[in-house]
């Protein structure tokens, strides 16, 4: 994991040493918007969109899961990055792992289109607009807000999964979840002291263990209605423990030994459409292959057995 400084690529990982070996996870830097009502540059067009995803990573699966519930994948192209990601960051590399837009070797490349100055680490999802020739955003959670409403008009999917009566609740859980869980796994995977591991690690499972009670009464994470918070928390869950109960030391307990967070996981897998997002040799491939500095042989484990996979 590589950034971009001036636009000319630097293969560096994160500076744990200034954080007291805490992993701080950058801030996405374009967070244009796409707007049904005409007050946008960027409009809900058919074909107009292109998303460059990896399928390991869980950010943009994400957007993936939107692009399939709310039923985008006919309007909206798609390509994937390789599941190695080395010296050069995110790449292209096969005929199933490559730019159909630009044909391009490495995400970087898309970046610096965008903005051939650009400074930043490089990362998926990227939201690119064909006609503008740009990046609407690179941050997941506002594309699958714009997935969810946007774009209603054009596929007459009324779906919602942040309804108006339930956005200051799913607002609420979300921020629990996004620093104890979903960037709580890789603040004790890339922790680099054992005090900054501790921490996440502790902070991570006291959050699964509330999610867990929270479970064992309603079927959702905001009662009984299916929104955004519960695909965001999914695809952290669908990778604990193929990969961060082992490589990120995530190791308390296991996804499956809890009973409610393993049936609303598998609920959530089996719901239609889902389980075609998700593609666990990717998985695996990427975050044992690539994160030398935690696993410097680059083995990838063949298991843990996942029956509902």
């Amino acid at each position: 994991m590589g950034l971009l400084v001036d636009g000319q690529w630097h293969d560096k990982w994160y500076d744990t040493k200034a954080s007291d070996g805490k992993f701080v996870r950058s801030e996405s830097q374009f967070r244009n918007a796409i707007k049904a009502d005409g007050s946008s540059r960027f409009t809900p067009d058919s074909g107009r969109y292109h998303l460059y995803v990896s399928l390991a990573c869980p950010w943009a699966h994400r957007t993936l899961i939107f692009r399939q519930l709310k039923q985008l994948t006919d309007h909206i192209s798609v390509s994937v990055v390789s599941p190695d990601m080395l010296a050069h960051g995110w790449k292209f590399d096969d005929k199933q792992c490559q730019d159909d837009l630009f044909q391009s070797g490495f995400l970087h490349q898309i970046y610096t289109k965008a903005d051939p100055h650009y400074s930043g680490r490089v990362t998926v999802p990227i939201l690119w607009d064909k006609q503008l020739n740009t990046i609407v955003s690179n941050e997941s959670a506002d594309i699958i807000r714009m997935f969810n409403r946007e774009f209603n008009g054009l596929t007459g999917n009324t779906l919602d999964f942040y309804p108006a009566a339930l956005q200051s609740e799913i607002d609420e859980v979300n921020e629990q979840v996004y620093h104890k869980v979903n960037n709580g796994v890789y603040k004790a995977g890339f922790a680099t002291t054992q005090e900054a591991y501790l921490e996440a690690f502790h902070s991570l499972f006291s959050q699964l263990d509330a999610i867990e009670e929270r479970l064992s009464q309603q079927d959702y994470l905001v009662g009984d209605t299916l929104t955004e918070a519960d695909w965001r928390l999914f695809t952290t869950l669908i990778r604990f423990d193929a990969v961060y109960v082992g490589h990120f030391k995530c190791n308390l307990y296991r996804i499956a030994d809890k009973p409610h967070l393993q049936a609303y996981l598998e609920r959530l897998y089996h719901m239609a459409g889902v389980k075609q997002t998700v593609d666990m040799y990717h998985i695996k491939r990427h975050y044992y292959f690539s994160h030398t500095m935690i696993n410097p042989t680059q083995v990838v484990p063949q298991g843990p057995a996942l029956p509902f996979l």
